[in-house]
């Protein structure tokens, strides 16, 4: 068994065990939503806001260690392996980073819950352009474009600049920290905007290369 799936599955074993330990503690409605100002303003049931995240947690690792087996460019997901496997440890943390700040907000800890999160996305959009960086080309993952997927060249030319934009956009995302009212913009707008001119640039290198 991989190392990346053993923890995988230790992260996913902890979060139940969280759950177990906590569920006495929470109320029998937990605040489970915050809005982009970091107030709260959604709420389920105690069962569901521990158990939640761990189920979808068993749900998405099943899914992402099966996609490299079944995608017809499997081969290709191979060469890249450690940087996906790599990428989906830091996805995990992250679900079970959020997954704590949710259970300490419950236990009485308040605190600005979206700010919190500007690190964790910080991590995580980074190594998504470390990833992108040296996705080779398949349908599972990377930036899958018509353009992308009809073009070698395409292909390569959008990852190198994507994982640019991404690790970048991460970076942009810290300054979010010196400006708590406004965090949550340092960080979407970044990653929308360079996803945005990567799908544009995907067709315009296609465009070019079919003249």
């Amino acid at each position: 068994m991989k190392k990346s799936t053993i923890a995988i599955i230790l992260i996913i074993v902890l979060s139940f065990a969280v759950g177990i330990y906590f569920y006495p503690q929470m109320p029998d409605m937990m605040i489970s939503h915050w809005g982009i100002e970091g107030e709260p303003n959604g709420q389920m049931s105690k069962f569901w806001g521990l158990f939640l995240m761990p189920i979808m947690s068993v749900i998405l690792a099943t899914i992402l260690i099966l996609v490299p087996k079944i995608d017809p460019l499997k081969e290709n997901i191979k060469n890249f392996g450690k940087y996906f496997e790599g990428f989906i440890v830091i996805f995990f943390l992250f679900l079970f980073y959020i997954y704590l700040l949710t259970i300490f907000w419950n236990l009485g800890i308040k605190f600005d819950f979206i700010f919190a999160m500007v690190p964790a996305f910080t991590i995580l959009f980074y190594y998504t352009g470390v990833l992108i960086e040296h996705a080779e080309k398949n349908w599972s993952i990377g930036i899958r474009t018509p353009w992308t997927m009809s073009s070698e060249k395409v292909w390569n030319k959008t990852h190198k600049l994507g994982g640019k934009l991404f690790k970048l956009s991460a970076l942009i995302g810290l300054i979010g920290l010196f400006f708590k009212d406004y965090a949550i913009y340092f960080i979407i707008i970044p990653i929308l905007a360079s996803s945005l001119f990567l799908f544009l640039y995907s067709y315009l290198e296609y465009r070019k290369e079919k003249a």
